[in-house]
Formats: C-alpha cells, structure tokens, sequence
C-alpha cells in the first residue's frame, strides 16, 4: 500500500524545514512525519513560523496545542513547545536554543551508544529510532565491524526506513517479519532501540512489539538498551497521569475487514524499567530510575 512507503517518509524528513504550518500540522498526523525528535523539531519550526506573525500568547498556545494534537504519546514535542511558550519573551532566539538542544543531546547519546558495539557484533532493533540508528552508523564510521538484525514493523512498516538507511552505509542488515523476533534477539548481542516517552517511575513506552521483543531479550541475555533525550519524560506522570497511547486507524491493519471483527492497532506500548538494562542518554548511561532523578536536577523547568 502506498500509505506505508519509507520512501515517501525519508523524503518528507529531507524537506521538512520549510514546511508550512498547516502541512507539518496533517504530516504529523499521518505519519509522514515520524520519530518522536523528528516530530518535535518539526512542530518547533512549524511554531516559530507563527512567532514571526504574532506575539500574542493565547494565539501561540493556541498553535502550540494544535500540534500538540496531531499525534498522542510525544512528550518531547510536548515538553519542547513548552518551553518555548515559557521563554519567548525573554529568549528572542528561543527555537533556536531547542533545536540546539535536540542537536547536541542526540550528538552525545549517539557517541555513548557507538561505545556498547564491538567487533563481531549482531545488533537487534526495531522500527525506527534516528537515535538508536545514529548509534549503529557511528560506530560503524569508528570502524567497527557488525551486523545488524532489525523488524519491519507492522502495519507502517518503520523498520524498511531503518534497514534501508543502514545499509546505504554499508553496514550489513538482516531485515525479519514481526513475528521472527525471537530468531532474532536470540542470536543478538545487543539491543538498541528509542523511546517516546518515559514516565516518572522510569517505564519506557515504544513502538508496540517492543515489551515482547525486550522480554525475549532477558531470556537470551541480550543487554537491552533505549537511546533516548531526557525531553522525552512526560512530567505529569509525577502526580498520577498516565501517558496516553495512541491507538491508529484500524485500516492501516486491514482497510477491507469484514464486519463484526476489530481492529486493534496500538502505536505504543509501555515496558518495565527492570526489563531494560538502561537508558543511553545526554545524562549519560544509567538505569531508568537513576535517569528521573537526574532529568530533575538538570531540567528543573520540566518538572
């Protein structure tokens, strides 16, 4: 189906700095635009479009939140919108600090990432993270030589962007249907993967599959690892609120199901912190609890 073409997603990423307001707004939505950092930047820069038309601030919440609710479970577009409406007056240049924010932070995890891949290695992951795939191509440049396993990710099929874009680097890539997880990891030695948001209690919620996939993980012994900015913590989960998961369009899963069956098509689900041996982030690398502890001191305007 058309609808789930990576191709027509790795385009849309190249041309998404210009992008207008309206037109990243519907790309969200559908996808086109995807990857929990990608979604941020882009609604960042959708924002600062508004910014140049007006300063009035009912008018940019009124925009912010508009993006907001292009897509569910994405605490860092959240977050990041936050703190632009919080600091425009003050900070002229404040998108700009964000954007820097998202560029410096994904440069480090990827360097403490390249660092958990040796020689000789099989590494697993699934979908599509930018950041857990920055860390397979950079230790690849370091000159490390590995193998990577990864799924296809039903129904958009996310992982085909992932597969395509690694080997293009060169870096050989076994590319598996969903349900052949467990071949894979089996044989893994690591596993990378992103995140979309974290709780206060250090759970990590991903791409659905991804509990499975960790669960396979401990009983093989693979090291589990999510590749992650802090942004991505969803601060009301501190007083009881639970991140949403968004649940898409029956008929991305099946467009003609006969009547009388649902259709179940979660986007995300959400996985133990002791399922995962840690959180590979600007912080550094540490257990999803320690991570909490740490966004708090060093972000205090996100709590």
């Amino acid at each position: 189906m058309q609808q789930n073409s990576p191709k027509k997603i790795l385009i849309t990423f190249t041309n998404m700095e210009t992008l207008p307001f309206d037109e990243t707004v519907a790309k969200i939505k559908s996808l086109e635009i995807q990857g929990a950092e990608r979604i941020a930047r882009a609604a960042v820069k959708a924002w600062a479009s508004k910014l140049d038309e007006t300063q009035a601030k009912e008018r940019l919440k009124g925009y912010a939140q508009e993006l907001i609710d292009a897509r569910a479970t994405e605490p860092a577009l959240r977050n990041a919108l936050k703190f632009c409406l919080e600091n425009y007056t003050e900070k002229p240049n404040v998108t700009e600090e964000v954007l820097k924010y998202f560029k410096e932070s994904k440069a480090k995890i990827v360097e403490y990432g390249a660092r958990k891949i040796q020689d000789g290695m099989i590494v697993y992951t699934h979908c599509h993270s930018s950041t857990a795939e920055g860390c397979i191509v950079k230790a690849w440049e370091d000159g490390k030589r590995f193998t990577v396993y990864n799924t296809e990710t039903r129904p958009r099929f996310q992982g085909r962007i992932t597969a395509e874009s690694i080997a293009s680097h060169g870096i050989p890539v076994e590319h598996f249907v969903d349900a052949a997880a467990r071949l894979a990891i089996r044989k893994a030695d690591l596993f990378l993967f992103g995140c979309d948001a974290i709780s206060s209690e250090g759970k990590i919620i991903n791409k659905i599959g991804t509990r499975t996939m960790l669960e396979f993980a401990q009983k093989y012994d693979v090291p589990s690892y999510t590749c992650t900015n802090s942004w991505k913590m969803n601060p009301e989960t501190l007083w009881g609120a639970e991140e949403v998961i968004e649940e898409r369009d029956p008929n991305e899963v099946w467009p003609d199901a006969p009547s009388g069956v649902k259709i179940h098509n979660p986007a995300f689900e959400v996985s133990d912190p002791d399922d995962i041996t840690g959180v590979i982030s600007e912080l550094g690398i540490l257990k999803p609890e320690a991570l909490i502890m740490e966004i708090q001191k060093a972000y205090p305007w996100l709590i």
